[in-house]
């Protein structure tokens, strides 16, 4: 299939994709080493001007109502449904994972979209009677949203931030991953089709540039970003002074906990592979400290090495992969140290641990899957690698294992894997994680809250709740008439 890519991609700026000679540099395929299009990277400037085109977009848009905002989310929903497979195979370019995957991202997104068009016209003012009137709490939009998306998986990231701001009544400047900006950009095509002039903007470049100066406008009035924690930090720190509301979705280091009393053993195997390097491990949820009960350890120990045998490394393009190349050179080289700290921490290398070479995609960083025996307070335990890299724990002492659980910095998310009802929701309620899922993992649903405690982040995405966070309330007072004079007349 044709996947028909611009030679060069400019920022799309009040609805016009710009090009200027300024600096531009190659998107990479990160498998072949390919070049794919040439993209323009913004600067100070080209920020203010997206901001100023958001600004002034913004009044006409909530102007126009939940009902025809919600019919535009629903067109966008549309046009990325018909042109899904075309951008999943930009972005298995783009960023090297298993098109079979991405596949997936792009109907969790079309999903995420007619959501918000849906769930909008149910965000109620809510108002109540008051002696001699009424009060009304009205929600209203902030305004100008700056939103900063990861690499990992560009179609549902992008849905996450734009579809809830938009349906809100927020404009939107939106800036991709430097790594992964193709598909975004071609979202932005069909954007161009459907919404106003300057409803959404997309600029193009460096964190350190772009994501700086979109963090730092005094126009824009709320931020959100999903990355690394460290990024987010730096984010929240804007904001703070700013005083403007951030949602931080951060990194993790998710605890997945198996029970002895599970009844299908190779599936719960066949889950926790899953949960481990689903998107060649690069994703924040991944449960990737597997805690394993004593008495079915070294079964399951076992069969866990058989799993991760049996994945199928290839090409991003191969329908039978299932771990692909991971998104640059940078990024495998620090999964690689990770390893190599592994064996020099004293963590036993039972499976993988090394690159592998794929036929026709030279420049891939293709590295096995790989799973560590180790202890909790290991540093490959606790840091995020960010790669197709599991950590196995022992566990026989239940209160030690859930205070092993919760002794990490992050809590984006826990897996439970058990047979009984009160171990499940016992377990649940005492880990420190955002989502907790039991006998599926990364069990997400539409409506469903997603978001971290801890260092991995602030706010929920993907609910009813994350409309809260894209609006204010002002409160009306209406009074029935004038009172009676504060002091009587002389």
């Amino acid at each position: 299939m044709n996947i028909q890519l611009d030679e060069v991609y400019g920022p799309l700026i009040n609805g016009v994709f710009e090009s200027r000679d300024k600096q531009a540099l190659p998107a990479l395929d990160p498998a072949t080493g390919k070049c794919l299009a040439t993209i323009h990277y913004c600067d100070a400037q080209d920020v203010d001007k997206a901001v100023n085109a958001a600004q002034a977009a913004f009044a006409g848009w909530n102007a126009l109502g939940q009902q025809e905002r919600g019919r535009l989310l629903n067109a966008l929903a549309d046009a990325v449904e018909a042109d899904s497979e075309r951008l999943a195979r930009i972005d298995a370019h783009d960023v090297g994972r298993c098109i079979s995957e991405v596949r997936k991202d792009y109907q969790t997104a079309v999903r995420h979209y007619r959501y918000f068009a849906s769930v909008i016209m149910a965000h109620e003012d809510h108002g109540r009677e008051i002696p001699g009137g009424y009060a009304l709490g009205k929600r209203e939009p902030l305004g100008v949203c700056g939103q900063i998306i990861p690499w990992n998986a560009p179609a549902i990231m992008a849905s996450f931030k734009l579809a809830p701001a938009l349906a809100a009544g927020n404009t939107v400047v939106l800036k991709p991953d430097e790594n992964a900006s193709l598909s975004t950009l071609e979202l932005g095509k069909h954007i161009t089709r459907i919404f106003p002039a300057g409803v959404v903007n997309i600029v193009t470049g460096l964190g350190e540039v772009v994501g700086a100066a979109l963090s730092q406008h005094p126009k824009v009035r709320k931020l959100s970003f999903t990355g690394s924690t460290e990024v987010g930090r730096i984010v929240a720190r804007v904001a703070a002074d700013r005083l403007v509301p951030a949602t931080l979705e951060l990194g993790g280091k998710s605890a997945n906990i198996v029970f002895p009393d599970i009844d299908d053993l190779d599936a719960v195997v066949d889950n926790a592979t899953f949960a481990a390097i689903h998107n060649n491990g690069q994703s924040c949820l991944a449960g990737t400290r597997l805690f394993v009960h004593d008495a079915i350890f070294e079964t399951f120990k076992q069969k866990l090495i058989e799993s991760f045998q049996r994945v199928s490394v290839g090409s991003p393009l191969d329908e039978n992969a299932r771990v692909s190349c991971l998104v640059s050179a940078r990024q495998g080289e620090k999964v690689l140290e990770y390893i190599a700290l592994g064996v020099q921490e004293g963590a036993e290398l039972l499976v993988g641990g090394a690159r592998v070479e794929v036929p026709d995609c030279p420049a891939g960083y293709f590295i096995q899957p790989t799973v560590f025996e180790v202890r909790n307070d290991m540093r490959i335990c606790r840091e995020e690698i960010f790669g197709p890299v599991l950590s196995l724990i022992r566990w026989s002492d239940y209160e030690q294992m859930i205070a092993q659980a919760n002794d990490s910095e992050y809590g984006l998310a826990a897996g439970i894997y058990t047979s009984n009802l009160k171990h499940a929701m016992d377990t649940a309620n005492r880990l420190e994680a955002g989502s907790v899922w039991i006998n599926r993992y990364s069990n997400i649903s539409d409506g469903t809250a997603f978001g971290g405690y801890k260092n991995s982040g602030i706010g929920r995405e993907f609910s009813r709740e994350t409309l809260n966070a894209y609006t204010q309330i002002k409160t009306i007072t209406v009074q029935a008439e004038v009172p009676a004079p504060w002091f009587a007349p002389r």
